[in-house]
C-alpha cells in the first residue's frame, strides 16, 4: 500500500494516489547550487547537525593527526561519566606530576593540588590545557593509556570507524589519528547528548590560578552564530578547527584540518559555514511518534493502526525548494496481529526533483494484540475472499 503527499511550508497535506502540482503545468524551479568553496586544507567536512546531510567535503575519510581536536573526545568521555553518575562536577581531582609536567598548552594546575572536575573541563574546553586533559584521564581511568581505551570504545560505538586515540591531549603519536568525518560525528554527539555542558564551548575566556586565558577559536569573536567547538595545532597536524554555528534554527558543523595558520583555519571554516547557510535550509518535517497514516490490521483487537516515525525527521535542501518536496509512504499490504509498538511496517521517502533526500522506516505507534476467536475467524474469511 503506497501513499503520496506533498509538503508545503510547515504543513503536511495527505492525499491518496498520485498527485499533481497545485499549479498545473508549472515545473519546479530549477535547482542551482554552486560548488563548495575551494578550502585550503588537507581535509574538510561540512554537515547539517539535525539532518546529518553532508554539504561539502574533501578527503573527509583521510586519517590525519588531530592535535587538540582530540580533546573533543576527551571531554565526551568525561561527560558520559558525569551522565552515568560516576563523577560529579564538584568532585576533586588530585593533580599528578605527569599531568603537571605535560608539555604544550596548559591550564597551569599544580602538582598535588586538588581541582574540581568542572574547572578541569573548562581548562580543557576553553584553554585547551594538556595538563587538565591528563588529570581528567588519570582520574577517570587510573592512567592515560586506559583512558585512551575508553576513547576508542566510544569512537567505535559512535561509528567513528577511522579513528584511533593513544592519548587524551592530541600530542603526536604514531597511531593517533582521526578523520574530518569522524570528528563531525563526534561533535554532533557532544552537542545533542550534552547541550548543558556544550555551552562552555562558547565561553571566550577562563581564569584559573589567577591566570586568564582566551579561547583560541577566533570565530567566537567574528560570528555571533558560532558557539564552538575546538581548535588544534601541532607541527605535524597543522592548524585545525571544528566549528558549529546556529542560525534561524539551522545548525551546521564544519571541520577543517591541516591549514597553514590560525587565521587560515578561521577563514576557511567561516567560508564553509557561510556557504552552507547561504545555499541550504533545514526543516523538521515530521515529529517522532506523530501519526502520518493508518494501516488496516487483520486478526487484531483493533482494525486501524496509527503509523509514524520513531524519531524526528529533518531534511536539508536547497533554499526556496520546500514547496517542491514530495513524500511517499509505503506500508505492508497485509498486516496481521500481533504487532509490537515500534515494529517496522513500512517506509517513508521524501523526494526533491526525483532524488531521494530522506528515507526512514515507518513503525507501529502502538501494540496490537491478537483479537478474539470470532474476530480472527471473520478476518480469515475476508482475507480468503481477497485472494
Amino acid at each position: 500500500m503506497t501513499k503520496h503527499f506533498w509538503i508545503e511550508k510547515t504543513r503536511v497535506l495527505f492525499f491518496l494516489g498520485c498527485l499533481v502540482l497545485a499549479t498545473a503545468g508549472q515545473a519546479a524551479d530549477k535547482i542551482l547550487i554552486p560548488a563548495s568553496p575551494d578550502v585550503a586544507a588537507s581535509s574538510f567536512f561540512l554537515m547539517d547537525f539535525y539532518s546529518g546531510r553532508v554539504l561539502a567535503e574533501k578527503n573527509a575519510e583521510k586519517k590525519l593527526p588531530p592535535a587538540s581536536l582530540t580533546k573533543i573526545m576527551t571531554v565526551y568521555v568525561v561527560f558520559r561519566e558525569l551522565a552515568n553518575g560516576h563523577l560529579t562536577l564538584d568532585e576533586k581531582v588530585t593533580v599528578s606530576k605527569k599531568a603537571w609536567q605535560t608539555p604544550g598548552s596548559r591550564m597551569f594546575i599544580e602538582v598535588n593540588k586538588q581541582v574540581s572536575i568542572e574547572n578541569l573541563l573548562k581548562g580543557v574546553i576553553i584553554q585547551s590545557g594538556n595538563d587538565a586533559s591528563v588529570a581528567l584521564a588519570e582520574h577517570v581511568a587510573g592512567d592515560e593509556a586506559t583512558f585512551a581505551q575508553l576513547m576508542n570504545q566510544h569512537a567505535q560505538r559512535l561509528g567513528m570507524l577511522d579513528s584511533n586515540f593513544q592519548n587524551s591531549t592530541g600530542l603526536p603519536g604514531e597511531q593517533h589519528y582521526t578523520t574530518a568525518r569522524d570528528l563531525a560525528i563526534l561533535t554532533r554527539a557532544v552537542i545533542s547528548e550534552f547541550p548543558d555542558y556544550y555551552r562552555w564551548d562558547s565561553q571566550k575566556e577562563f581564569t584559573f590560578n589567577n591566570i586568564t586565558q582566551h579561547n583560541r577559536n577566533k570565530l567566537l569573536w567574528r560570528d555571533d552564530s558560532v558557539d564552538g567547538v575546538k581548535t588544534g595545532y601541532t607541527e605535524e597536524a597543522g592548524y585545525c578547527l571544528v566549528a558549529s554555528a546556529l542560525r534561524n534554527e539551522m545548525r551546521l558543523v564544519s571541520v577543517v584540518m591541516g591549514t597553514t595558520s590560525e587565521n587560515a583555519r578561521a577563514n576557511e571554516s567561516q567560508s564553509l559555514l557561510n556557504y552552507g547557510f547561504r545555499f541550504f535550509e533545514t526543516h523538521k518535517l515530521y515529529a517522532a511518534n506523530e501519526a502520518l497514516t493508518e494501516s488496516r490490521v487483520w486478526k487484531g483487537n483493533i482494525k486501524q493502526l496509527a503509523v509514524g516515525l520513531a524519531e524526528d525527521l529533518y531534511v536539508t535542501i536547497p533554499r526556496r525548494h520546500l514547496k517542491d518536496l514530495k513524500a511517499e509512504t509505503s506500508v505492508n499490504a497485509r498486516l496481521i496481529a500481533p504487532v509490537a509498538e515500534g515494529q517496522t511496517i513500512g517506509s517513508l521517502q521524501v523526494m526533491l526533483a526525483g532524488d531521494i533526500v530522506a528515507s526512514k522506516p515507518l513503525v507501529a505507534l502502538k501494540t496490537v494484540d491478537k483479537g478474539g476467536i470470532m474476530q480472527r475467524l471473520m478476518d480469515e474469511g475476508l482475507l480468503l475472499l481477497e485472494k
